[in-house]
């Protein structure tokens, strides 16, 4: 074989001892570190019908004397994934339904009631003039319009940070134009108290010993979680319209690990029986067609931890219907090379022109299923996404397999004499092996 070929074959297996390091459980004694991840030990990340967890339906009830007006659900929507994504929960589907409700899942939720408690709080914010009155927190306070001082509008960032005791607090940052106004008033009114409410219950009450402008802080009896669930409500802005849950279910994983499990026996018996018909029928291609697909799994796996991809039922039919891809694709080489060897074609140029006819048509055909799943992704949501997802990196990697590593792995067996047969390549006497 030519110099090319051999380092195309170094690369294809640097490529798959690496994807397999990273497929499959780190091996003791290797760790490795890219970029603050520990590959060593990436997870596959599921979804909610694998591991369980949150799904709630919201409804949005606005208040007596007001409406609900175009474009309050989507901000509700984005507000409420703005909320989910400072929790760090993974692919969480937050969709709305209908005119006025809300669906939101949350695989993996440690902590339902706090999640709820997140969603549903408006999350408004008013920092109040409360002349001299010192108010108790948790009071419901009902403000007057001349009370108001700053909203959560004003506000640019919300934090939770600790005082010198380690007490939680929340800490926040007013927009420009804001600090100018809050300068001015407190500068003007030092002495007097300001109370901030969340929801109209008040969390902080205390006199102005100087004049305030960028950063603040808001203290009370705070927990740790309790302080992070206002900093998120404050940092992504009060909800246009409350919301009331309407159902709440905590989903166990039994039924998807059941169907997991079935589904990932049906996927080895059919991958079984399909390379041993690769084999039966092609013969050594069929051989090459199996390795192939060892390499090909690998390499699937890997991306799916590394991007990383979350795996639903649906999301696992996808990936098994790409092994399909990737078979076919193999089938369509391996026909075209018996094609060329009946019609007399020497082994060596048998196998490429195999390869040549077979592209355009494994081309064309991916392209066309990456269209599919593009149109599926764009308007789709949950598992019909994951379904799109892995079917479209599994589509993508079968085309590298097919065209690179088959390709590399036939040329490696016609250039060893005890290979270059072509009745192994089920192509009969009459082929020849070369010229």
């Amino acid at each position: 074989m030519r110099i090319r070929h051999w380092a195309t074959l170094s690369v294809i297996a640097v490529l798959f001892a690496f994807c397999a390091y990273l497929a499959f459980p780190g091996t003791p004694g290797l760790p490795l570190e890219i970029a603050g991840r520990d590959l060593a030990n990436l997870r596959f990340r599921q979804g909610l019908d694998l591991q369980g967890g949150l799904h709630v339906r919201f409804e949005a009830r606005p208040a007596a004397g007001q409406e609900l007006r175009d474009g309050d659900m989507e901000a509700v929507r984005q507000i409420i994934e703005n909320r989910v994504n400072a929790l760090g929960v993974a692919e969480p589907l937050i969709q709305v339904e209908g005119a006025n409700r809300l669906i939101v899942e949350l695989p993996g939720a440690e902590n339902p009631d706090d999640a709820i408690r997140l969603f549903r709080q408006t999350g408004r914010l008013l920092i109040l003039n409360t002349g001299s009155q010192f108010v108790p927190e948790g009071i419901t306070l009902e403000p007057a319009p001349e009370q108001t001082v700053l909203t959560g509008r004003d506000l640019a960032d919300a934090r939770v940070g600790f005082d010198e005791f380690g007490a939680p607090r929340i800490e926040f940052d007013l927009r420009p134009d804001a600090a100018d106004r809050f300068e001015a008033y407190t500068a003007a009114h030092i002495g007097e108290v300001l109370t901030i409410t969340v929801d109209d219950v008040v969390v902080s009450s205390a006199s102005i010993a100087a004049a305030i402008r960028e950063q603040g802080v808001i203290r009370g009896s705070f927990t740790p979680e309790q302080a992070r669930t206002v900093a998120i409500q404050l940092r992504y802005g009060a909800l246009p319209v409350p919301l009331e849950v309407v159902e709440n279910l905590t989903v166990r994983p039994t039924l998807g690990r059941a169907s997991l499990e079935a589904s990932l026996r049906a996927g080895v018996v059919g991958a079984v029986l399909v390379l041993i018909f690769m084999v039966v029928v092609y013969r050594l291609p069929g051989v090459v067609a199996a390795a192939a697909l060892v390499v090909y799994a690998c390499i699937v796996f890997a991306v799916f931890k590394l991007v990383p991809v979350t795996l639903t039922l649906s999301g696992l039919a996808g990936f098994i219907l790409s092994v399909g891809v990737a078979v076919d694709a193999n089938i369509l080489i391996f026909e075209r090379t018996r094609e060329e060897l009946r019609a007399g074609r020497v082994l060596r140029g048998a196998v490429e022109s195999g390869f040549n006819r077979a592209w355009p048509s494994i081309r064309d055909s991916n392209i066309s299923t990456l269209i599919i799943c593009a149109v599926l992704f764009g308007l789709g949501s949950g598992g019909v996404r994951g379904f799109a997802i892995t079917l479209a990196i599994g589509v993508v990697v079968s085309m590298f397999s097919a065209i690179t590593v088959s390709r590399n792995l036939l040329r490696l067996a016609v250039s060893w004499p005890r290979l270059a047969r072509p009745r192994l390549f089920g192509a009969g006497a009459a082929a020849r092996a070369e010229t």
